[in-house]
């Protein structure tokens, strides 16, 4: 409560100040500094990306301390002269840095924010190459904050700019009307042409920093939330609690590239408006001192800043009224969007599937009803455009006569020249652009909560995952046992209920075991939790210690790319020689891939189910784990080859445990336990050793 009366008590010293034109620089500037530095004090536990826009404005108000006391002293004369910023403007940057202290009290703010200060609080160690300074190392953090700084000085500077060239159209036109050519060529050539030339070089370095700036931001955050998602297979139990992170892809490649590029548009746009509106509005105010209500003698001072604030207001209101539904249009679009796209690359992959099973009309008919969800959300999104549309139009028409309507009757009795009313007239519109802000960025706000709302709902995905984990789950415990025990040990679905249990059962070191049982009993389950991946559930997994284990599903995941990194996944790139490679596919009994490694197509479509179970056996050979589990990784062979491929395994991985789950009696012959997973008398299934090995029921 003190800090928000403080604030509130300076913002309104502040705004009396800025109104009341005869107010001395004596008292001004001592009022803005101290209104500045209570702003910075308030301003301590802010957003770091939000402390950044604050110290900037410290350093711009400091500056224009420094050249009004100047110019009182004298030490500013001649033509630059008419450089030097009015006393309000350092009155406005103390407003602006009450604002940013206001919006950072946002909830909802602080949670944009807070993806933000993940990259600009980081502290990894990285370098960029500045021209005429070279390479400058540096943490990333530390570099993008010193971008942004960068960025804000420069748009404070095209404000200024801007402010300066609302002079100079006063001074020419003013000019014009004396028709006084020495005057008029003087404006254009010796003012007008260096603020130009100065204008587009700032925007050109402009341009250029901006793109970096978004680039190295967009860069690390991509790395991290493909580090979260991936990390710990927490991509693979977030597919298993539910929807609420939907197409984690789209989030990190589509949502993030728009969350950088909207973050970065809408807060140095806010800003430029808010510099914009503080210079101008001071201006705007002294033009209007003298004015009275149109058709009167009564005296309003300010007039215009009144009339522009409440027609702003008017606007603002109408437009949220009316564009406020696309905002859960933007989202739902987005997440329809990327369903379609989804059942595109699905359908891609499993083409073989649909075309023999002459799946082709049901598909056009999957697609069409997706893509009529799109439509169907577009049209709605289009009629709300539409409407909003409509009154923008409208209102931004207005817009061009209404400084005239209400300056024209003081120009035709000479109470204003006409450099005074082009001055007015730019100076009510650029206080009016300002103030519209919000109407015209409210599609682009929509559309960015949109995306702030699903970048927020993957983060807290990962995060529920994460807290789940913590609370209750199936723990691994390293030992230095040789064989792999399970105790205590009870596996659930992801929505709690428990699946099987399992307890003093072994994995013996050396030992071939088969893992039998009907479907959906937990076999596949249990070798989820032994690989680590299914949390789900409580209970502990002791594995010997320092030992490697490889898991190969029935389908196994096939990569993009070169048929060499699809051998070799999930090792690097390098690791293994092509004379390995080779080798350990034609072990495989996949001796036509053997001259192909170089070879770059989509092999999940090319290679059969049983070929690419083989290029999953090849892949152990290369991997050569200590424990080599098999959930069906046969079950595509036929016997005769998969009789092969059991006895290649045994000879060419003599050290490597094998441990498999099959429904085939003709495994039984190649392991030398089984254990059988049966319902008990709770319901539950668990595992039965049968010490020999029997046929498979």
């Amino acid at each position: 409560m003190v800090k928000a009366s403080l604030a509130a008590g300076l913002l309104g010293l502040a705004l009396f100040a800025l109104m009341s034109g005869g107010t001395p620089l004596s008292v001004l500037l001592p009022l803005s500094l101290i209104g500045l530095a209570a702003a910075l004090y308030l301003g301590r536990s802010m957003p770091k990306f939000l402390r950044v826009f604050m110290a900037v404005l410290a350093f711009v108000e400091t500056l224009l301390a420094a050249l009004l006391v100047a110019d009182a002293f004298g030490l500013i004369a001649g033509d630059l002269d008419g450089y030097v910023p009015p006393p309000s403007m350092p009155v406005g940057a103390t407003i602006f840095a009450f604002v940013i202290f206001g919006v950072s009290r946002i909830p909802v703010i602080q949670r944009i924010m807070g993806i933000a200060d993940r990259y600009f609080d980081s502290r990894a160690a990285s370098e960029i190459r500045i021209p005429l300074l070279g390479t400058v190392r540096a943490t990333e953090g530390a570099i993008g904050t010193s971008l942004l700084a960068f960025l804000i000085l420069i748009n404070l500077g095209q404000v200024a700019l801007s402010v300066r060239f609302n002079f100079f159209s006063r001074d020419m036109f003013n000019a014009l009307q004396a028709k006084d050519g020495p005057a008029f060529w003087y404006q254009l050539l010796w003012i007008f042409v260096p603020l130009a030339a100065v204008y587009i070089s700032v925007a050109l370095v402009e341009i250029v920093s901006q793109y970096v700036l978004r680039i190295r931001w967009r860069a690390f955050l991509n790395g991290l939330y493909v580090r979260e998602w991936l990390g710990d297979g927490t991509h693979y139990r977030m597919q298993l609690v539910g929807r609420e992170a939907d197409n984690p892809d789209q989030r990190i490649a589509d949502d993030l590239r728009n969350y950088v590029d909207q973050t970065y548009t809408l807060s140095i746009g806010l800003l430029n408006q808010s510099a914009t509106l503080v210079s101008f509005i001071a201006i705007l105010w002294a033009l209007s001192r003298d004015f009275t209500l149109p058709g009167t003698d009564i005296p309003v001072p300010g007039l215009l800043v009144w009339v522009a604030i409440l027609y702003a207001m008017m606007g603002t209101w109408l437009t949220h009224v009316i564009g406020r539904p696309l905002i859960g249009l933007y989202f739902r679009q987005e997440r329809v969007e990327a369903d379609y796209r989804f059942s595109l690359a699905r359908l891609r992959e499993y083409t073989e599937q649909v075309a023999l099973l002459n799946g082709e009309e049901a598909e056009k008919e999957a697609l069409g009803r997706r893509f009529g969800m799109i439509v169907d959300n577009f049209m709605r999104i289009v009629r709300r455009v539409m409407n909003l549309t409509i009154f923008q139009a409208g209102y931004f028409q207005a817009n061009v006569v209404v400084p005239y309507i209400l300056t024209a009757p003081y120009y035709f009795i000479d109470r204003i020249s006409l450099g005074q009313m082009q001055q007015t007239v730019g100076a009510f519109s650029s206080v009016q652009g300002a103030l519209d802000f919000f109407i015209t960025s409210y599609s682009t706000i929509a559309s960015y909560k949109a995306v702030v709302d699903r970048l927020l709902t993957f983060e807290a995905s990962i995060e529920s995952v994460r807290r789940r984990d913590a609370e209750t789950h199936v723990e691994l415990v390293e030992t230095p046992d040789q064989d792999l025990k399970v105790s205590g040990l009870t596996v659930a679905l992801p929505d709690g209920r428990a699946l099987m249990r399992a307890d003093g059962i072994a994995f013996r070191q050396g030992e071939t075991t088969l893992l039998t049982g009907p479907s959906g009993s937990g076999k596949s389950t249990l070798f989820r939790a032994i690989s680590g991946i299914w949390p789900f559930g409580e209970g502990q997994i002791r594995i010997p210690a320092g030992q490697s284990m490889m898991l190969l599903p029935q389908r196994p995941y096939i990569p993009m790319g070169t048929l060499r990194a699809a051998v070799t996944y999930p090792g690097m790139q390098g690791v293994y020689d092509d004379a390995v490679i080779r080798e350990a596919l034609r072990a495989a009994r996949l001796p036509a891939l053997a001259d192909r490694l170089d070879e770059e197509r989509a092999w999940a479509q090319t290679l059969s189910l049983g070929e690419q179970q083989r290029l999953a056996i090849a892949r152990a050979l290369l991997a050569r784990p200590d424990w080599l589990f098999l959930d069906e990784a046969t079950a595509a062979l036929d016997e005769p080859t998969e009789a092969e491929i059991y006895a290649m395994l045994k000879a060419k991985l003599p050290e490597t445990t094998i441990v498999s789950i099959g429904h085939r009696s003709t495994l039984a012959a190649f392991h030398d336990r089984r254990i059988d997973m049966r319902r008990q008398d709770d319901g539950l299934y668990a595992p039965v050793d049968l010490r020999e090995p029997q046929p498979a029921e």
